[in-house]
């Protein structure tokens, strides 16, 4: 492949890809995902009508990096007038999904009865709200890869689910009709309200389904512009073993529920700027460089994003906005080696350490003559 054929370093590609409508983010715990769904979400609502980020992870942090408070109802971030934020729990609760009494309760207990769809159903509903409010694009800051994974495959999970419960109408569809007239109740339990209350709600399952589903052919796409994706996942990593090996796991199994990846941001990523004298850091760098190679060599179709190691955190709006430069942007390193007074400063220093250690090594050679 030739310099003219590899993907930009940027996400400018997700920027310019107007069908989108789902942008997930995920990766390894620890390695940003927060802070680059984050500036995702800010550089998106620089060129949509409207953008909602949604953190699914249960120990939320959008609240920590833009440095204002979210629950589960979105609410306009500070200093925007497009961008909104929620963090919710994708774990059901009974409450999301019904009340105490009548048909609700005997929807919740009849959810509750098959294994994994208590989750699924409660991912659905937050589904269904999203789309009802209109918003443009949604971001999804969500939980480490396994519990990501799992909440991907929920609307296929769900969709199977419902599927078995609409099966078991020929069987029991008499027995329900049988029990709700013996018992007096009234047409709220009847069979044709249970099932039409599971057919909507597989109808919006299956829609979202479709949604995420990536018209290309896994992990080896079309160009973007050949297909119209409405949704992508960007992996978050850092140049290391365990994150090289867990973003080629994620990679591999969003390509089974087919659905489209083709951005990678390499997070905290040692640069060699001015000189740099620590072993440390040195011994760090080779060590990096050699997962950069090789996240390179199995990603050579997607848009790779490298991000420096800064010496703070990146948190506030304006912060966020300042760091943001690097994804729209390959980040340089700074070449720069100070003025005239930081280089006579620091020769004066290097021959205080000359002096210092020429004077250990005379106490050295003197200790030897007296032996």
């Amino acid at each position: 492949m030739s310099a003219a054929d590899i993907p930009e370093g940027t996400v400018r590609n997700i920027l310019e890809q107007d069908t989108l409508k789902w942008v997930f983010v995920g990766g390894k715990g620890g390695v940003g995902k927060t802070t680059c769904s984050s500036i995702l979400s800010i550089l998106l609502a620089q060129v949509r009508s409207s953008v909602l980020i949604i953190s699914t992870d249960p120990a939320h942090n959008l609240s920590d990096v833009f440095q204002q408070r979210f629950t589960k109802t979105p609410t306009l971030v500070n200093g925007f007038s497009n961008l909104y934020a929620m963090e919710v729990d994708p774990n059901v609760e009974n409450d999301d999904i019904g009340g105490n009494e009548g048909m609700d309760s005997l929807f919740s207990e009849l959810s509750n009865a098959i294994p994994g769809i208590d989750e699924a159903m409660s991912f659905a509903e937050m589904l269904k709200l999203v789309q009802t409010m209109g918003y443009s694009c949604i971001v999804f800051d969500t939980a480490p890869t396994g519990h990501t994974l799992r909440l991907l495959q929920l609307p296929s999970t769900l969709e199977k689910g419902l599927q078995k419960v609409m099966s078991l109408k020929s069987k029991f569809g008499g027995l329900i009709s049988q029990m709700t007239r013996l018992f007096g109740l009234d047409d709220e339990f009847g069979e044709d309200a249970i099932l039409g209350r599971l057919e909507s709600m597989k109808d919006v399952i299956e829609k979202v389904n479709k949604q995420f589903k990536d018209p290309g052919s896994g992990r080896y796409l079309m160009k973007v512009s050949e297909v119209m994706d409405l949704t992508t996942f960007v992996c978050v990593c850092i140049p290391e073993f365990l994150s090289l090996y867990e973003t080629e796991r994620l990679v591999q199994e969003l390509a089974k529920v087919e659905i489209d990846t083709h951005n990678i941001i390499i997070n905290q990523v040692l640069y060699d700027e001015e000189d740099v004298e620590s072993k440390l850091l040195k011994a760090r760098m080779r060590m990096q460089k050699k997962y950069l190679d090789q996240f390179y060599m199995l990603y050579d179709d997607f848009n790779i994003t490298k991000l420096p190691l800064l010496p703070q955190e990146v948190t506030g709006v304006e912060s966020l906005k300042a760091f943001s430069r690097n994804f729209i942007s390959p980040y340089q390193p700074s070449t720069s080696r100070g003025t005239v007074e930081d280089v006579e400063r620091r020769i004066s220093t290097l021959k205080l350490q000359l002096e210092d250690t020429e004077a250990e090594l005379d106490r050295h050679r003197k200790g030897k003559q007296k032996v």
